[in-house]
């Protein structure tokens, strides 16, 4: 059978299986293990079991939990809480300071945890019921915190950079500083359409609060800074060559914990079981999918499909960013029914020589896929975060808070838009600090 046309019945089998509504780890292993079997006959599952462990077999892959623990420990206490006050206290003489105030606390505690349901959870809990008693419009309220939780997935340090790397055998450190600036870029652009939004509502006279003297404004940092100072702490040791992900994620998670049993009392035992419970669960499912989706890219390949289609695109007489809007369409519609790390896992074997045959950054280009994923995170019908924000606050329609986060899904797309204009907003950085790359 030619390979794009088995490439194609792949694609549907996959699509349906995954409907189906089992997990995704265990739809990729069913569908790679009937396609084996079907064209290499029964005995190339005698692979699999070496080919799925032989996947989880690598150091770099230790920084996952690590990472995770970190987040977790920083989500089970009032840190996001205390972040938010802390921003509200010394913006609050800024104009719309207060959605300011909330989406700079969702980049800060987006960047401490890595997670966007977490982000939105904490920061929204408190962010949204003041935002509507000041009078903005729910709309903006709600629209704000789900947007501004889909940074966890961007800013430094990112899971979901670790499994591109994993899975493309890019460089970690490069993808964290390529995340830096689209980053606060993102943040720039939430921050602008939401002062608008509110300027042009006409509530803005309503949403004065009341001023804080500066002892209060400083009495609140000590319980702030301390994680700060962590983040920085293992991103300085990363790049300053002093250790590896693994090692900086490790001793990360360690120092995390600590001080949410210092400053925030974490003593119970029940208390740390859960945050060892949850981190252990969600480090399990993403490396249950590395590992299966290693399988799958086994399949792809022994099958000649990742090849077949690499060649095909290559003799294409297309303009290569005719290409780019098709591949950021593709990943537009899976992100809307899939997590970010299972679109990456599932997508990366065939995307990548697409795009370095085109003559594309790899570095740059997973700026644009994680953003493509930010966009899936607040658009039906999965959108994970819409329902976080509808879990917080239910009398705000889902409705409402989809049309708020709409005009979000917009700036995301214009920052999509500058990085094709402007690459060296993803490049740049890395190449300033690791050197330009070979």
């Amino acid at each position: 059978m030619d390979p794009l046309l088995l490439g194609a019945i792949v694609a549907i089998a996959t699509i349906l299986v995954l409907f189906s509504g089992v997990s995704v780890a265990i739809g990729l292993l069913i569908v790679s293990a009937g396609f084996l079997i079907i064209f290499d006959g029964p005995r190339s599952l005698e692979l699999m079991p070496e080919i799925l462990f032989g996947k989880l077999d690598n150091f770099a892959l230790l920084s996952i939990p690590m990472f995770i623990i970190m987040g977790a420990s920083i989500a089970s206490t009032r840190a996001g809480a205390d972040l938010y006050e802390a921003l509200e206290r010394w913006l609050t003489r800024v104009p719309g300071g207060l959605v300011v105030s909330n989406l700079g606390a969702c980049a800060l505690f987006a960047a401490m945890s890595g997670s966007s349901p977490a982000t939105c959870a904490a920061i929204g809990k408190m962010g949204i019921p003041e935002m509507r008693k000041r009078g903005y419009p729910d709309g903006v309220a709600a629209g704000s915190i789900a947007a501004g939780g889909t940074l966890g997935i961007l800013i430094p340090p990112s899971v979901t950079m670790i499994v591109y790397g994993i899975a493309t055998e890019t460089s970690i450190g490069r993808l964290f500083l390529a995340g830096v600036i689209p980053g606060l870029m993102l943040v720039g652009l939430f921050m602008a359409w939401s002062l608008y939004s509110t300027w042009k509502s006409g509530d803005g006279g309503q949403l004065s609060a009341g001023s804080y003297s500066w002892a209060e404004r400083f009495e609140i940092l000590p319980r702030v800074l301390p994680f700060l100072a962590i983040i920085l702490g293992v991103l300085y040791a990363m790049y300053g060559g002093i250790a590896t992900p693994s090692e900086t994620a490790a001793v990360g998670a360690l120092l995390c914990l600590l001080i949410a049993m210092i400053i925030y009392k974490l003593w119970q035992p029940q208390a740390l079981w859960v945050v060892l419970r949850d981190s252990t669960k969600e480090s399990v499912m993403i490396l249950f999918i590395i590992a299966a989706a290693g399988v799958f890219s086994y399949m792809l390949s022994s099958l000649f499909i990742t090849q077949s289609i690499a060649e095909w695109i290559g003799t294409l007489d297309v303009n290569r960013w005719i290409l780019m809007g098709a591949v950021n369409i593709f990943l537009l519609i899976a992100g809307f029914f899939l997590p970010p790390v299972a679109v990456i896992l599932m997508a990366a074997p065939i995307l990548l020589p697409i795009i370095t045959t085109a003559g594309f950054d790899p570095i740059w280009f997973a700026v644009v896929l994680t953003i493509n994923m930010e966009i899936g995170l607040i658009s039906p019908p999965v959108g994970l975060n819409l329902y976080v924000i509808n879990g917080i606050a239910p009398d705000i329609s889902l409705k409402t808070i989809l049309t708020g986060s709409l005009p979000f899904v917009g700036c995301m797309v214009l920052a999509i838009i500058l990085l094709c204009l402007f690459p060296e907003l993803a490049t740049w950085l890395p190449d300033v600090i690791m050197g330009a790359a070979v």
